[in-house]
């Protein structure tokens, strides 16, 4: 068998396994949409597939007009603006520095990073020490337990090492300073790993359930997967202020996939923008040491 035939049969052969894997993990999610816009009795007839039966945005009109739902989702949306930014801030200020070889401490400080990354943190300390320093019943918990993470740290280290010298001891000669020279120079050539990065750090805070469960306990300051939670294991939450009639076109099915879809729709609308630097981001951050 010849090379080039050899290797579009291994290419067909890849490309019909991840187009199988698409399809079985799309199929879940066209189920629980196909939920969320069908009426209340195709649903309790169990007569939704992946497609919907008897389309009804009911559901949609209700969820969207909760007031502690988009409170949640505000919450959670700012909370992670604001996480990936600060978070993307605080690893490159780290990365940069480990990157240098006359940075005499980087192997001391990638061994602790190391060890970060391969051993969590044991529940009761971290509990303890987010407590002790006021984050308990705090919005700020949201935020400051995610700005910084071992494996991302180092694919932003990794990349920058693949950096220039000359470029950057050209810019030392004419009086460029490490700051100067890391947030004029260095990341605006760094979009692919930034935008990398942004994915990961803004997906982690978007989706924490445990940190927020763990450590809020005012209802005002639940964020959006918390909210989801309360309204699947909780009917009387989800139900409240909905008419008690029997002629409702919507249950508490219909109305918990609708909001399973509402929490998942700014990930999947995002993503599509950040696609073209993802693999590449994570490609060059991560083949090199």
């Amino acid at each position: 068998m010849s090379e080039s035939r050899r290797e579009k049969i291994y290419v067909s052969g890849i490309t019909a396994a991840l187009v199988l894997l698409s399809v079985i993990a799309i199929i879940p999610l066209l189920s629980v949409l196909s939920t969320s816009v069908s009426s209340k009795r195709a649903v309790d007839l169990n007569l939704v597939t992946i497609w919907p039966r008897e389309f009804t945005l009911a559901s949609w009109e209700y969820i969207v007009y909760r007031p502690d739902l988009w409170k949640a989702f505000f919450l959670t949306l700012g909370s992670t603006l604001i996480g990936t930014v600060l978070a993307l801030i605080v690893t490159a200020l780290l990365a940069y520095p480990l990157s240098k070889t006359e940075f005499r401490w980087g192997p001391v400080v990638m061994v602790g990073v190391v060890i970060a990354m391969v051993f969590k943190a044991p529940l009761v300390p971290f509990f303890l020490t987010v407590r002790g320093i006021g984050l308990y019943n705090n919005p700020l918990v949201l935020i400051v337990p995610h700005i910084l993470n071992p494996f991302n740290l180092i694919i932003m280290r990794t990349f920058f090492k693949q950096f220039s010298k000359e470029l950057e001891e050209a810019a030392f000669i004419e009086g460029c300073g490490y700051f100067r020279m890391l947030f004029q120079f260095v990341l605006p050539l760094s979009k692919a790993v930034l935008a990398t990065l942004a994915l990961f750090y803004g997906v982690v805070i978007w989706n924490q359930f445990q940190t927020p469960l763990l450590f809020l306990q005012n209802p005002d300051l639940f964020p959006l997967q918390i909210k989801i939670r309360q309204f699947i294991t909780d009917d009387s939450i989800i139900m409240a202020g909905a008419p008690s009639t029997v002629h409702m076109t919507y249950n508490e099915r219909t109305l918990r996939a609708a909001t399973v879809i509402f929490a998942i729709v700014p990930v999947v609308a995002v993503y599509p923008f950040l696609q073209k630097y993802f693999v590449k981001g994570a490609m060059i951050g991560s083949v090199k040491g």
